[in-house]
């Protein structure tokens, strides 16, 4: 492909996420629809099975961190908090990134690996999701600190923590973090999608407005974002129910435009 039509193919992105997301289409086999249509995903699904890693080879690879979860942080047939959305997801969004530019990700096979587990180190970009129910260890915290300050960036998704300065996660994290309200001028609203306005942004079913809050590198805004946080609202519900038309379209697109531009930020950051 030439650069003048890879230039194309960029700008006709919007284009075709508008036109109704036309590659998700493919979720839409019964393997993926048995697994129910209960709320937030986990009604109906069976019992809990984490699928196998994908060994490493140089191609981009979703890494969900998967943790212990409180006692009360386990759903129906045993999933715990952080598979909230898994495999689906996570799914979903590799595909649209595999469409709208050339990044070749794995969009079947998805990794989830422990903040411990040296295998991180081999990818840039970690979600997490729920960490309200995370039981974090300490070798857990030194884990992900050395995480990011070696540049890897950290995508934290559906966090609820009423009255949220990074809480007990922030602080054991990095004692020293302060965690501040993104603008809209923010690079990361602006790396592939143009995202003008965080007003209004649709909710797939978390009441109230949803903050996009980050962590700076020695906290401050000039330099490297290292974690954004999606608080109050969970914008992979929005790529998980996208092929089982729970949501209108127009909203599923504002959510896959900021799972995209998460991803192109963390990779050239």
């Amino acid at each position: 492909m030439t650069f003048a039509s890879a230039v194309l193919r960029r700008r006709l992105t919007l284009a075709a996420l508008l036109s109704g997301l036309t590659i998700l289409a493919m979720d839409q086999s019964p393997r993926i629809l048995a697994q129910g249509r209960g709320f937030g995903g986990f009604g109906g699904r069976g019992r809990f099975r984490m699928l196998p890693n994908v060994p490493y080879d140089g191609r981009f690879t979703f890494v969900r961190v998967n943790y212990e979860s409180t006692p009360d942080g386990y759903w129906y047939g045993g999933w715990p908090a952080w598979s909230h959305g898994y495999p689906v997801a996570e799914r979903n969004l590799m595909k649209i990134m595999n469409e709208v530019s050339l990044l070749g990700a794995h969009d079947e096979e998805v990794n989830t690996l422990t903040l411990d587990d040296p295998e991180l180190f081999r990818y840039p970009i970690a979600y997490i999701i729920e960490v309200d129910w995370w039981a974090m260890t300490d070798r857990e915290a030194v884990a992900l600190r050395t995480y990011l300050q070696k540049g890897g960036f950290v995508i934290v998704d559906d966090f609820k923590v009423r009255g949220f300065r990074g809480g007990g996660f922030g602080l054991g994290v990095m004692p020293e973090a302060n965690f501040v309200d993104l603008p809209p001028s923010h690079a990361v609203f602006h790396t592939f999608f143009e995202i003008k306005s965080l007003d209004d942004f649709p909710q797939a079913y978390i009441a109230g407005r949803p903050i996009f809050r980050g962590l700076f590198e020695d906290n401050d805004p000039t330099k490297r974002l290292m974690m954004v946080v999606n608080y109050n609202t969970d914008i992979s519900q929005y790529w998980e129910w996208s092929g089982r038309g729970l949501r209108p379209f127009d909203e599923t697109n504002e959510a896959y435009k900021l799972g995209v531009n998460y991803i192109v930020y963390g990779l050239t950051h």
